[in-house]
Formats: structure tokens, sequence, C-alpha cells
């Protein structure tokens, strides 16, 4: 992965990377990865806490930034956020969390231009294949390290690359909300999810082998459901070819 960031990056004509430091253990992995991929003077990290955010991902961010001696800079959302939703007080949850991750990218890639730098991404391949992130929000990117490492595997990772035990352990969270963590959203354990998803999508078992297993029917059907449904997040934008040369390109490409 060290490898991959320094290839893409450099082969990109880019020397520089820059990414959205939270203080939980996706990013903090990406900012370990990228300093010794790129050097630390060469990563740039933002954490863009809103009025909610957790006190303790604040701190973790500045703690990983000091320690790896990377450029850090906080940049408030509240601001934005609630003006925009002044105008919409009925907003729920999700909707206020889908447009705090995309005010957070919309910053990102301000400064991507203002630094020269290309946006790293830290969706893991859990919340990939789940749909577990937000469309041109935290799943926007120009490289993604960390796209085919399960939630587990990060954990894995972080711990040998030397990533604070307290951030490795605290409950995930995308701080999207005051108290909001990812397995209660979701329904079910990253660990148990991992299991199931490795033999599912990487193996190929089909149902009555997972059920064999030891996996519910139900359990296997509501992550399927979720694969299905969120297949849209994982693809480009899709082109309707009208002209002949599209449509050429279209199938060369197939």
């Amino acid at each position: 992965m060290v490898k991959f960031i320094r290839d893409e990056v450099t082969g990109a004509g880019f020397e520089k990377v820059i990414l959205g430091l939270s203080g939980g253990v996706d990013s903090s992995l990406c900012a370990y990865l990228a300093a010794e991929a790129l050097g630390s003077g060469a990563v740039h990290a933002i954490n863009m806490p809103y009025r909610d955010s957790s006190r303790d991902g604040i701190r973790h961010a500045r703690q990983v930034a000091s320690h790896l001696k990377i450029h850090f800079l906080s940049v408030e959302i509240t601001p934005m956020i609630d003006t925009y939703f002044k105008a919409f007080p009925d907003a729920d949850l999700i909707r206020k969390g889908n447009k705090m991750a995309r005010e957070r990218m919309s910053i990102l890639y301000d400064h991507s231009a203002r630094f020269n730098a290309l946006v790293l991404g830290s969706s893991n391949k859990t919340e990939i294949l789940l749909g577990y992130g937000t469309i041109y929000g935290d799943m926007a990117c120009a490289i993604n390290p960390l796209g085919d490492l399960y939630k587990t595997q990060v954990w894995d990772l972080a711990r040998e690359v030397g990533v604070p035990k307290e951030i490795i352990e605290k409950e995930p969270s995308a701080d999207l909300w005051q108290g909001q963590t990812d397995e209660e959203e979701l329904g079910f354990s990253y660990r148990e999810v991992d299991q199931l998803l490795d033999l599912m999508v990487d193996k190929g078992l089909p149902w009555q082998e997972l059920i064999r297993r030891g996996f519910g029917e139900e359990f296997i059907e509501r992550v399927r459901t979720r694969i299905r449904s969120s297949a849209y997040k994982r693809r480009m934008p899709i082109i309707a070819h009208i002209s002949r040369h599209g449509r050429e390109g279209a199938k060369g490409g197939q």
C-alpha cells in the first residue's frame, strides 16, 4: 500500500496528498501510510469538526498529526451546515450526515487545489461493499489505499504500523451526529459481517454453505440486499452513448 500511494501519486504528476483526518482508525492509518510513502512534509491533513463532533476524535486527529509531523489544519463546518439547514428544519439525521460528509469533501478538494495535492480516501472494503458511505462525500477521492481491506484488517494493520491503541480500540463511528456508532447503525458488528463478506464475496460460497457455516438466513439476506442496493455507489456515472464513437468505445470497453 505504501508503494501504491507513492506510485499513483507520482505517476499522476503530483508530490503531495491531502486527507480528512477524523481521528478514527481508517483515516489515521491512511496518514501513517502516506507519511511513510511520501514523507511527512508531503502530507496535508484536515480535521473538519461539527459542533456535536466527538472531542476525542479531534484530540486523536491532532495526536496523529503531531506524531507523524504532517501538516494539520482544522476547519469548522458548523456555520456552513447550520446555515443550510435553517431553510430545511425538518431534515432528518441521514440528510444532515450526508450533507456534512459532502461539505467535508468539498473542503478537501478546495485545499487539494491550494496545495496541489491528490485527495487520499480512507473508505474500507466493508463500508464500500455495504454502501456504508456517502457518494461524493467520504467515498470520493483520487486514490484509496484501504479499499481492498476489510475493517478487521484495517485494525490489524493499524496495530502493525503503530497507530495509537486508544484510536484502534474505540467504538467505530463516522461521527455524523452525537452518539452515532457504525455498528449500531448497521445492526451488526464489523467482525461478524467481515467473516460473512469474506466467504460470500471473496470465496464465492453459495447460500447453503453459508448457512452450514453458522450464518443466519436473515443476516445473509440483509447483507446481500445492502450489496445489491448500493451497487450504484461503486461505479462511475453511467453515460448514455449517443454518438457512433461513444457506442464503439462502450462496446470495445466490454
